[in-house]
């Protein structure tokens, strides 16, 4: 059982993506006195063939503001090519992700989910799992996969893909603060009735917390959960 302020690692393929999958509960964490690191893989640019250095460090200031609004104590930013982790042995990324749950000794662990349309959502998943691999002792404790608009709804196939959440996080304190956490992003964020609009965020955490009987929430599927 997790008890007092607890260690919170919040891994994420691009930047953007730790706001719209779990920034409502990135703050309540944060109001909750736990500490939150955010590690980004990927600086979500290069590959779409426009994006220069410029673009790139443009995206990295967006992802610290985004890190400042939500209260995370700290960002990590990786290099991870964008949209093509599947070019990079899922060790090497597994490698990554490792060298950070040893450091930060994390608690909980919010990742992609596993059955995601990109494929940088769905290695970065499983580099998780495969950082995490179960061991006496270990102090990961519990592993939850978020749904990011645009990517998790969109994928077709199986129904073992498809985004099942289990958990419900109540964010009706913090769902404007995660909208105005994404302003930093405005230019990846597109017009209503897309599911990447602010609009379609809103209107996701609504639906989400209303098949709850909450305002707003943002939903999960706990991946694993261990309880000493």
């Amino acid at each position: 059982m997790i008890s007092g302020a607890k260690k919170i690692l919040v891994v994420a393929a691009h930047p953007d993506d730790e706001a719209l999958g779990a920034g409502g509960t990135i703050l309540k964490h944060v109001a909750e006195n736990d500490q939150v690191s955010v590690l980004i893989l990927s600086d979500g640019e290069l590959s779409r063939g426009t994006g220069t250095s410029a673009d790139v460090e443009k995206r990295r200031t967006n992802a610290k503001a985004a890190a400042k609004l939500l209260g995370a104590r700290d960002l990590f930013l990786e290099k991870l090519p964008d949209n093509a982790f599947d070019s990079v042995p899922l060790l090497s990324i597994a490698k990554i992700v490792e060298t950070y749950v040893s450091k930060i000794k994390p608690d909980i662990i919010y990742t992609h989910h596993g059955g995601d349309l990109n494929v940088d959502h769905r290695l970065a998943f499983q580099a998780v799992i495969t950082a995490c691999r179960p061991q006496p002792g270990f102090f990961v404790k519990k592993i939850l996969s978020f749904e990011v608009p645009s990517s998790t709804e969109w994928n077709a196939g199986n129904a073992h893909k498809l985004f099942a959440p289990n958990f419900y996080n109540d964010i009706g304190k913090t769902i404007d603060v995660k909208i105005e956490a994404l302003q930093p992003y405005k230019d990846e964020m597109r017009a209503y009735p897309h599911p990447r609009s602010f609009d379609g965020v809103r209107l996701l955490a609504k639906y989400r917390g209303m098949t709850v009987g909450y305002e707003y929430a943002e939903a999960f599927e706990i991946v694993r959960e261990l309880n000493d």
